[in-house]
């Protein structure tokens, strides 16, 4: 069907070996240097990079990095690969209830080059950038042959594309990933850290290597908007008339998104029992336990209107039982499940026979007559909740309710609780979100569009120190263990009025919605440290086929985000010294003025860049050692330095 659209441009297909001609088949991952199209005359085409990885609700945020994916492209491109396609280049954001998996944070940023906010993450952004300037050096070498490998020790290789008339580039790897090796190629001494290439536009000069990263390091921070939320004012989710507009009854238990078809995240199961005045947990026995088998992916449980409890999965184990003692009453007792989905499946096997909802046993254990199997009995089902019947995310709609005002602090924290308040756009440009981390779980609107789906749920890994050496799994490198796996939700600029903002939040579990705030994303410091002889592609004629003309002196660039500017430069030194982004220390050879040159050159301004050369600094500090500069500056914008 698909060739037969006769579209004029071929179609490729990942990840699948058996792709019939004219299909391209191509590769998906974090290494694709192992694949080779199913026939010899078909592109090798890498067409998803992964640049990180998905977050997942309760998880921990996962980071790849730089210098291993810049080592992975380098790799496949060295072996003839003829295009590569990140994925993600630009992180994102599930907005409204488009997050998948299930269990898959709202925020997608995936730790991409261009975070989820539109910012460049640094070093990621500026690294793969060189990189593609130098494998572009190697153009014309690189689609005028197959590369010729040559071993240089146990672990290196030279991958070498010739193009005639003595132009040629190099690819020199070093695989090993403990140890450093120096290599000898073509009468030169090159030295290759762990787990590296360095590319030889001209099979002399070495332009970049992945491993080495002279591009400035940044670090984020979320800052107060001095944007109020004002007039709070509060809706219960009706309890206590469930059932009267549900319109499906059957007997037993029925899988969710067959009932909701996907127009809302909640389900009602609703039922009763009915308990005798002689059992002996009413004069002051044991409570009954109630269990109640899902499939996925959260349940809240009432009885009469109180709330029971909660249970929740996990992407990993979807499936989960609840358990609790149960508050009865002699008579009719009311029953009411709220199963919660947390995104629709999206990858696995058959996962069109996945199941969600309350699909297993429903049970009431401890009756003086044994159990009591509610499972088989007649259920009501309300799709949706009735916040969402009326429209309260909605402008128009929300001030057509009777809200219930007063101090968020007095009504305490409830669960199924609705919260609206008002707030005017902040001054400034910079990115925003919501800081959520004093709420429990539910979902968020501002002027009627979703923000998405929040759970304040903790990151379980294990956020051990990480290496980019060796095969990089997501496990390898986990950040927020013990902490919120999203705190923060994007909140686009572009859905704000000047003023009268609505803010609308549901919250299902119960949280303080008076200490939820506005933020906005921007630089706090920028580091910047590389070596005197760092390779670089600046002097290299990109256009001309590949020529280089000579190495040049390395550089380091300093450079705020829009709007903000170098108001101070905490360390600076030229010479040796030691540590990284946060932790410098000067070295037994320092240039005295390094922190004055940094201050001469950088305050005031949005960027900056400083030639790593004993000639900047007036002096050499210490002849015939291989010097540093380490540079680490905060950024601010005029505001924050009101601010603080």
């Amino acid at each position: 069907m698909a060739v037969g659209l006769d579209t004029g441009v071929p179609w490729v297909m990942c990840k699948e070996d058996d792709a019939p001609d004219p299909v391209i088949n191509s590769c998906n991952g974090f290494y694709c240097d192992a694949f080779s199209p199913n026939k010899p005359y078909k592109p090798t085409l890498w067409t998803e990079a992964w640049s990180g990885w998905f977050t997942e609700f309760g998880g921990a945020v996962h980071r790849r990095p730089v210098q291993d994916l810049a080592f992975a492209v380098a790799r496949f491109i060295q072996k003839g690969g003829s295009f590569f396609n990140y994925y993600m280049y630009h992180g994102g954001t599930n907005f409204g209830r488009t997050a998948g998996g299930p269990f898959i944070t709202t925020s997608y940023d995936y730790d991409a080059p261009l975070d989820e906010y539109g910012l460049m993450r640094q070093p990621k952004y500026g690294h793969l950038k060189q990189l593609h300037e130098a494998i572009k050096l190697c153009e014309y070498a690189l689609v005028s042959s197959d590369p010729t490998v040559t071993s240089l020790g146990t672990y290196q290789q030279a991958h070498v594309f010739s193009a005639g008339q003595q132009k040629c580039a190099a690819f020199l790897s070093n695989y090993n990933t403990k140890s450093a090796a120096r290599v000898t190629f073509n009468g030169r001494h090159y030295n290759l850290p762990p787990w590296s290439i360095s590319i030889l536009p001209d099979c002399k000069n070495d332009v970049f290597n992945t491993a080495k990263v002279a591009v400035q390091h940044t670090k984020m921070q979320m800052l107060p908007t001095g944007s109020k939320l004002l007039s709070w004012e509060t809706y219960d989710e009706d309890i206590s008339s469930l059932g009267e507009s549900s319109t499906l009854t059957a007997i037993g238990l029925l899988e969710q998104i067959n009932i909701t078809r996907d127009t809302s995240d909640y389900l009602w199961y609703m039922t009763s029992v009915e308990i005798s005045s002689s059992e002996s947990f009413l004069r002051g026995g044991q409570k009954p336990t109630l269990t109640v088998e899902s499939a996925g992916h959260a349940v809240h449980v009432f009885i009469n209107g109180q709330f029971l409890g909660s249970a929740f999965g996990t992407r990993e184990n979807r499936r989960f039982t609840f358990s609790g003692p149960a508050n009865l009453r002699a008579g009719i007792n009311k029953i009411a499940l709220l199963s919660i989905a947390v995104g629709l499946p999206n990858v696995g096997l058959h996962y069109e026979t996945w199941e969600t909802g309350v699909r297993g046993a429903v049970v009431l254990h401890g009756l003086d007559h044994g159990n009591k199997d509610l499972t088989w009995q007649k259920w009501s089902y309300q799709v949706g909740l009735k916040g969402e019947a009326m429209n309260l995310v909605s402008p128009s709609e929300a001030t057509s309710v009777d809200w219930t005002r007063g101090s968020l602090a007095a009504q305490g924290q409830q669960s199924l609780k609705w919260y609206k308040a008002y707030f005017d756009a902040p001054a400034g440009n910079e990115p925003l979100a919501l800081d959520l981390r004093s709420m429990g779980k539910g979902q968020v609107w501002i002027n009627g569009q979703s923000i998405g789906r929040y759970w304040m749920a903790y990151a379980k890994g294990d956020c051990k120190t990480c290496s980019y050496a060796g095969t990089f799994r997501p496990i390898n490198c986990q950040r927020r263990c013990g902490h919120p796996t999203q705190r923060w939700y994007h909140v686009p600029r572009s859905w704000l009025k000047p003023t009268k903002n609505l803010l609308v939040v549901f919250e299902e579990l119960g949280g303080d919605a008076s200490r939820i705030s506005l933020v906005k994303r921007s630089v706090a410091r920028v580091c910047a440290d590389a070596h005197e002889h760092h390779p670089t592609t600046d002097n290299n004629d990109i256009e001309n086929k590949g020529n280089s003309n000579s190495t040049g002196n390395a550089k380091v660039l300093l450079q705020c985000a829009p709007g903000q500017s170098i108001t101070s430069i905490e360390f600076a030194s030229f010479g040796t010294p030691s540590g990284t982004c946060g932790s410098f220390q000067k070295g037994t050879c320092h240039a005295p003025n390094s922190h004055a040159m940094l201050e001469k050159e950088c305050i005031g301004q949005d960027s900056c860049s400083i030639f790593i050369s004993s000639g900047v600094f007036g002096t050499d500090p210490c002849p015939n050692v291989l010097k540093r500069l380490s540079v680490q500056a905060v950024c601010s914008t005029a505001d924050a330095n009101t601010q603080s």
